[in-house]
């Protein structure tokens, strides 16, 4: 398929995008479309439901939007579509019509250009655009997944890593506070041994001199005796 005119992604742009919106493609926001028309009994402030899926907790981008916009672009066959249907819809948005009298008028419109009188050729190509943007976000989601694997995977795996180690470390950390403890106890236990050993061992030594003075002192006084009376 031959490279879509830029005006044309930034035409279908537009039509997604509301331009008085700030803050996303264009400095604006997403005005909702419908990918088939929608029951004719709502009243409600004409504006169309989105085609690009918004997730909850997520903004709509302005190159995410510029990018399906030329995704859609690239898919866009020669002829009356659902576009000019859409654009012809966007250009009554403003004129305070019911939401059913825009879509009647739009597609009374869409007939005068020239368009299919079959309401199917129109949900037919919104269709084919749907299944061009889910191609795409396939292949979207296939390199996230790709960058995930990459990046949050390493990440991961240092992640893995480090709480190994801090694991070992606190196992060691405990072990050594377990050991510390142990010596801590032991050497409370070893003053009171000192002093117990210290005192023993002071006693005997005591008893011992005190027992072998008496064996000296008898020796000393057999000694003196026999030569007193063994002359």
């Amino acid at each position: 398929m031959p490279e879509p005119d830029k005006s044309i992604g930034r035409k279908i742009l537009s039509f997604f995008v509301k331009e008085e919106e700030p803050g996303v493609a264009t400095g604006t926001s997403p005005a909702p479309a419908s990918t088939a028309p929608r029951p004719a009994n709502t009243s409600s402030a004409p504006t169309p439901t989105p085609i690009v899926p918004v997730a909850s907790a997520g903004t709509v981008d302005s190159k995410f939007a510029e990018h399906l916009a030329n995704v859609l672009a690239q898919n866009n066959p020669p002829g009356p579509d659902y576009f000019e249907f859409r654009e012809t819809l966007r250009s009554l948005t403003n004129l305070g019509l019911p939401e059913d009298k825009q879509y009647q008028a739009a597609w009374a419109s869409f007939k005068a250009l020239g368009g299919s009188n079959d309401m199917a050729a129109l949900t037919n190509t919104a269709n084919q655009y749907i299944a061009a943007l889910n191609k795409d976000k396939d292949a979207f989601s296939k390199s996230v997944e790709a960058a995930l694997a990459e990046r949050v995977g390493g990440l991961q795996n240092e992640q893995k890593r480090l709480q190994t180690e801090n694991d070992a470390l606190t196992k060691q950390l405990a072990d050594i506070q377990k050991q510390i403890d142990a010596n801590t106890n032991r050497l409370s236990s070893i003053g009171g041994e000192v002093n117990e050993q210290s005192a023993k061992i002071t006693q005997n030594k005591q008893n011992y001199d005190t027992t072998f003075a008496h064996f000296v002192d008898q020796i000393k006084g057999d000694i003196a005796k026999m030569g007193q009376y063994l002359k």
